[in-house]
C-alpha cells in the first residue's frame, strides 16, 4: 500500500476535503481551509482523523472461515451490514475501543488477535463528512453468548470471508478483503 501524498489515503482526503469555515474558538471567518491559523485570535486549526477500533470476529473453522456482521440500526447507513466497532473515547487506544465496542454491541468478551490494518475513510455525521482512521483487529469470542444491543444492531449473520456482503463503510470492505487474503480466500 502506498502512503503519504499518493494512493488510497490521499484519494480519500481529496474526496472529503476540509470542512471548517469558522474558527471554533472565536467564530471569526477563516481565510483559508484547514490546516490554517485564525487571523483574529491566532488559533491553529487542523482537521484530524478520528480513531476507531473494530473487530473482525472469526468463527474458528480454519477450512471455511466466516466472520460476524451486524445490521446497523442507526444512521448513518442504517440497514447495512457492518463490523463491530466504534470511536475511541478520549485517550482510549484503538485496541481498548475494539474490546469495549464488542462488549457494548455483542454482549460478549472478545480476545483480540492480530492487527488487520488501519484504513483512512469518511463518516457522515450531522451534515459533514468526518475523516476517520479505522483500526481493525482479528478477534474471537472469549466468553458469553451474543446478545445484540437493539440501539446498535437489528440483526447479525456469519458470512464466509470469501463472500462478504457490501458493508456500510469502505474501510470495512477493505479490512475484510485483507483478512480473506490473509487466509487464502
Amino acid at each position: 500500500m502506498t502512503l503519504g501524498a499518493h494512493g488510497p489515503a490521499a484519494e480519500t482526503l481529496r474526496a472529503y476535503g476540509p470542512t471548517a469555515s469558522f474558527c471554533p474558538r472565536c467564530a471569526a471567518q477563516l481565510s483559508a481551509t484547514p490546516p490554517t491559523s485564525c487571523a483574529a485570535c491566532g488559533y491553529q486549526l487542523f482537521i484530524n482523523a478520528r480513531p476507531t477500533g473494530g473487530v473482525i470476529v472469526l468463527d474458528g473453522h480454519p477450512d471455511d472461515r466466516r466472520f460476524l456482521a451486524l445490521k446497523r440500526a442507526a444512521q448513518p447507513q442504517a440497514g447495512r451490514w457492518e463490523l463491530p466497532g466504534g470511536f475511541c473515547d478520549g485517550w482510549e487506544h484503538p485496541a481498548e475501543a475494539a474490546v469495549r465496542e464488542a462488549r457494548e454491541e455483542l454482549g460478549v468478551e472478545v480476545e483480540l488477535g492480530d492487527l488487520v490494518g488501519m484504513y483512512l475513510g469518511g463518516y457522515d455525521f450531522q451534515g459533514e463528512t468526518l475523516p476517520v482512521l479505522d483500526v481493525f483487529f482479528l478477534a474471537r469470542i472469549a466468553t458469553g453468548e451474543i446478545t445484540l444491543n437493539p440501539s446498535e444492531s437489528s440483526d447479525m449473520k456469519w458470512f464466509p470471508l470469501a463472500e462478504p456482503p457490501p458493508l456500510a463503510f469502505s474501510t470495512m470492505d477493505r479490512a475484510v478483503r485483507d483478512t480473506a487474503r490473509r487466509f487464502g480466500h
